[in-house]
């Protein structure tokens, strides 16, 4: 016999046993599904009572274990970023110990059993950040000639940065801001080192607005004094003319600039009253992510799963058995 004989008869004795691997496979495949349709016909009341067990037992967790999302949005002043981040770290690390007695006593939450977690991240807003500073933009500009923009923006460096951050903290049932986010936000407001900082810096805004005050009065001053000798000249029809040559035109893009300046200055008083200022606070959003309000589904699958798999355990160890004996 040649070698390409051998070869074939081979070949075709591989393709046959494969082809009856194959069929094995799907008839083992038939087997299971039809012993599946006699398992649960021999069982559909013990399937059916499960099913509605299971139905009935979802429904009740469902209705009575309510899981909520709550958020607060908020602008750490006078640097005290990395302070926010470390008082919300030990916020965090007190819920995982379960210390109720901090909870309640120390931070002031009510119901403290009812926290399970909290969390801060910061709210990206690169264009925020460029616009409060022009160092803030040269910033960004420099590390983005190093490297992926995305990345950088998202990177800790940077959007610790960023103006607004988001605390997100989840509770069992409902909650309201007496209960948790009005102790939260006084505990991260309980500062001396940066109660001293806030006094300060308010103290310096309001010097700064007493003399912007006193400048544009001075400007205002200056302009009407011009005013009434341009009309004393009959010349007031050439006030442009006279502010270019005069300069009085820069004159009073100053004015203009430090009337802007005051309108931020009275903003920064309002947002500046506390260490961590609270812009928005959502509370109680229903939390649906994983098994939440789902176990009327995930129960009565999960019952029969169980009723097959100890069905499953018992005719294996039964066909077990029988082998040993015979």
């Amino acid at each position: 016999m040649s070698a390409t004989s051998q070869n074939n008869d081979n070949q075709e004795i591989d393709l046959s046993q494969i082809s009856k691997k194959i069929g094995t496979f799907f008839e083992n495949i038939s087997t299971a599904i039809f012993r599946g349709i006699l398992f649960f016909k021999r069982n559909i009341i013990w399937v059916g009572i499960l099913f509605g067990i299971g139905v009935g037992i979802g429904l009740y967790l469902d209705r009575t274990i309510k899981v909520y999302d709550n958020e607060i949005i908020v602008s750490p002043n006078f640097g005290s970023v990395d302070y926010l981040y470390a008082k919300i770290a030990l916020i965090s690390s007190k819920i995982n110990d379960n210390d109720t007695v901090f909870l309640k006593e120390v931070v002031g939450i009510k119901e403290p059993r009812k926290l399970k977690k909290i969390a801060i991240m910061p709210i990206t807003d690169v264009y925020k950040f460029i616009n409060n500073s022009d160092k803030n933009f040269e910033f960004v500009k420099l590390l983005a000639e190093d490297g992926d923009i995305k990345k950088i923006v998202n990177e800790n460096l940077t959007s610790k940065n960023y103006p607004y951050h988001l605390i997100s903290f989840t509770t069992d049932n409902e909650t309201a801001e007496a209960k948790t986010v009005e102790p939260i936000l006084n505990f991260l407001n309980n500062s001396d080192y940066f109660k001293i900082i806030q006094k300060e810096y308010l103290n310096n805004v309001k010097v700064k607005m007493i003399e912007n005050d006193s400048i544009i009065s001075q400007i205002n001053g200056l302009l009407n004094a011009f005013s009434t000798t341009a009309n004393g000249s009959q010349k007031s029809d050439k006030l442009v003319y006279y502010n270019e040559n005069s300069q009085l035109d820069e004159v009073i893009k100053t004015k203009d600039a430090l009337v802007t300046e005051q309108g931020n200055h009275r903003i920064e008083l309002v947002n500046y009253d506390k260490i961590v200022k609270d812009n928005s606070i959502t509370l109680n959003i229903k939390n649906t992510q994983a098994v939440n309000g789902k176990m009327k589904f995930i129960l009565p699958l999960l019952f029969i799963a169980i009723f097959i798999l100890v069905g499953y355990l018992k005719s294996y160890y039964k066909h077990q058995m029988a082998k040993l004996k015979s």
